[in-house]
């Protein structure tokens, strides 16, 4: 008999990539065909809606996946099924997770081959255990994504994930290690920690001083493991005590991700962020004091509501002096059940688009600024796939961007390389 088939959709984060690889594992444990393109029987929808943008983008994929998959089933989860359920149903789904009970996926799949539909959302604020969802061999080909929590407690006033995701959930340091160690024996030279916070890793685990840290120092331990990436983190979680015990790893990449979203202390307090244009300065410079070849890299919003003219500048001028090398920037979306939302002064689209592009223009001024430094220069790069005729990509430990003549047989494989010239966002 031919196998079932199974498609995913993921929309958004890392930490829904985990996810959807790990559902997908659990399809392939029961006997069906995951396959990436084409009609399925069955279509996983992981959804997003950490922006008003995203809500719509799984909104439309939701749409899509029904109408080609007519005789088909379709299964949404993730953050816009879980703050939004009611929509998902009226779109078509015959499945409905939200964030939580993933792992029952192919049994409800199996149910509604029968003709019964489920819809299992349920209060995610009440949530207090992780749901345990490991991989042991993703659909990644180089690197793996391994998650280390769940929610997130800070309740930002233009984020709705706190209310899709619940509160802080750490997994266990056992089963952390032991996917670790499982990964590495399939041959995965690189691992992400990833979650939706995980600097609050250990903050709900009674009795237990353990933090990310930890876990990083615990990764480090597993021989084949030669590369350990950390998901975004906040500056908060930069202190003289994680700087002095992460030079002491090698493996750890010189690369954080600290997000900022404005470099303006009044707009940050609106936003409801926990922490300062200071501290954040201070924790840039604690990191690049004591880990070589660091590179910063960030997020940031524009246009959110009540930023005015001096308030983009003082962000413009905040991230000109902290030098990032690479900039995620985003225009403010208003998110239906946010605080944010009924807050006054909000910022015109037009003035949103030309805030975007100054600083777009800012971040490839720095970009080039940061690679440059490394010209003419032996750097170790790991090579992940190719990117066009005889040319692959690659990234360094800082997770800088390089294109390289290599073969096939090269992919997954860490090799030196001295850059010539900067050309395009990569290194040539």
């Amino acid at each position: 008999m031919a196998k079932i088939t199974v498609k995913f959709i993921t929309l958004g984060c890392k930490t829904n990539i985990y996810e959807s690889e790990a559902m997908a594992e659990l399809f392939k444990k029961n006997g069906y065909d995951v396959i990436k393109d084409g009609k399925a029987d069955v279509c996983v929808v992981n959804t997003c809606t950490v922006t008003g943008v995203g809500a719509k983008k799984s909104r439309q994929h939701i749409r899509r996946a029904r109408s080609e998959n007519p005789d088909g089933i379709v299964a949404v989860t993730g953050c816009f099924a879980q703050t939004e359920p009611e929509t998902v149903y009226e779109i078509g789904a015959d499945i409905i997770i939200g964030n939580s009970g993933r792992s029952k996926i192919v049994e409800l799949v199996e149910a509604a081959a029968y003709g019964k539909k489920s819809n299992i959302v349920g209060n995610i604020l009440h949530e207090h255990e992780y749901e345990e969802l490991p991989i042991t061999l993703t659909q990644s080909r180089i690197r793996a994504n391994l998650k280390i929590e769940d929610g997130c407690n800070n309740f930002c006033s233009y984020c709705i994930i706190p209310y899709a995701r619940g509160p802080v959930r750490s997994r266990s340091l056992d089963k952390i290690i032991c996917e670790a160690k499982s990964l590495a024996s399939h041959g995965y030279s690189e691992i992400v920690l990833t979650g939706i916070h995980i600097g609050s890793y250990g903050i709900d685990i009674k009795d237990n001083k353990i933090g990310l840290i930890d876990i990083i120092e615990k990764t480090h331990e597993i021989d084949d493991i030669e590369r350990i990436r950390l998901g975004s983190i906040e500056p908060v979680l930069i202190t003289e005590d994680f700087v002095c015990r992460a030079k002491r790893l090698p493996k750890l990449c010189p690369q954080f991700h600290l997000s900022l979203q404005s470099g303006c202390d009044e707009t940050l307090q609106r936003m409801g962020r926990r922490y300062t244009t200071d501290e954040y300065r201070n924790a840039v410079k604690l990191l690049r004091e004591y880990i070589p070849d660091t590179s910063i890299t960030t997020d940031l919003m524009v246009g959110f509501a009540g930023e005015t003219d001096e308030e983009f500048q003082k962000s413009y001028e905040f991230c000109r002096e902290t030098g990032f090398m690479q900039m995620h920037i985003f225009k403010y979306s208003i998110r239906k059940g946010t605080r944010a939302e009924k807050m006054p002064n909000q910022v015109s689209e037009s003035i949103k688009d030309e805030r975007s592009r100054k600083m777009l223009e800012l971040a490839e001024d720095m970009k080039r600024t940061y690679y440059l430094k490394y010209i003419g220069k032996p750097i170790n790069i790991l090579i992940e796939q190719e990117k066009s005729d005889g040319l692959y990509h690659a990234t360094t430990m800082n997770y800088m961007d390089a294109l390289i003549p290599a073969s096939p047989e090269q992919i997954g494989k860490i090799i030196k390389f001295i850059p010539k010239e900067y050309k395009n966002g990569y290194l040539i």
